[in-house]
């Protein structure tokens, strides 16, 4: 629902009689954006509608880069774009929101679908002793002392062997700078590096699949050849 369709909406809803609090139960909206649209006459809508059209975003001078980016790999994610532009341009502060939004736009004004590829699943028999680790990445949430909820995020290193494991936790999101000093982390908590590491295809690291050929974030990719 775009900004103008939300604003005819609240207006009929508080027409039909119900409260501003029901009206932002029933579209899934907070009471704040409800009383801010009421404040506004149509006409004054209408021009900020328009004002907002014509408005500049803040990834408009990365357009042409993005775009090209979703095209070679439909299945990017929005934090890979955003990963891929800071490693880029190192000054430029964006949000993780702003990158997903934007992203949203392009994939629908210029039709590329976000492409899910499948994965396929065997099992291997165990490797030997330093051979091989596994890494894969989590979330959970939990309660603190005073009862708030939150979230935390997990990598997670396993000895594919003795299944020795090393955790690192974080209370944000991690980043592709996260995942490389928690590498060294666990090589550091395990005395060693093994000769090959497994990853859950995370878009921290992986950009896509190519031929069973994992694209690495370039990032990563300079950590994996140092």
């Amino acid at each position: 629902m775009d900004k103008w369709e939300m604003y005819m909406e609240i207006q009929q809803l508080i027409k039909q009689g119900f409260s501003k609090s029901k009206v932002a139960e029933k579209l899934g909206v907070s009471r704040s954006t409800v009383y801010r649209n009421l404040q506004k006459s149509p006409s004054e809508m209408a021009e900020w509608v328009e004002s907002i059209k014509t408005r500049e975003k803040k990834l408009d001078p990365y357009k042409a880069l993005i775009l090209s980016w979703l095209r070679e790999h439909p299945d990017m994610s929005a934090a890979q774009v955003q990963d891929w532009l800071q490693e880029r341009y190192e000054s430029l502060g964006i949000g993780e929101s702003t990158v997903r939004a934007y992203v949203r736009e392009l994939r629908t004004e210029y039709r590329i679908e976000k492409e899910t590829l499948p994965r396929n699943y065997e099992a291997i028999p165990d490797q030997p002793m330093g051979e091989q680790m596994q890494v894969d990445f989590g979330h959970t949430k939990q309660r603190t002392p005073d009862n708030q909820e939150v979230k935390l995020s997990f990598i997670a290193f396993v000895l594919s062997n003795s299944r020795y494991k090393y955790k690192k936790w974080l209370d944000r999101p991690f980043t592709t700078q996260d995942v490389m000093e928690a590498h060294e982390e666990a090589f550091r908590w395990y005395g060693g590096i093994p000769r090959e590491i497994v990853y859950d295809q995370d878009n921290l690291i992986v950009v896509s699949e190519n031929g069973g050929d994992l694209i690495l974030t370039k990032e990563f990719q300079h950590y994996k050849e140092t």
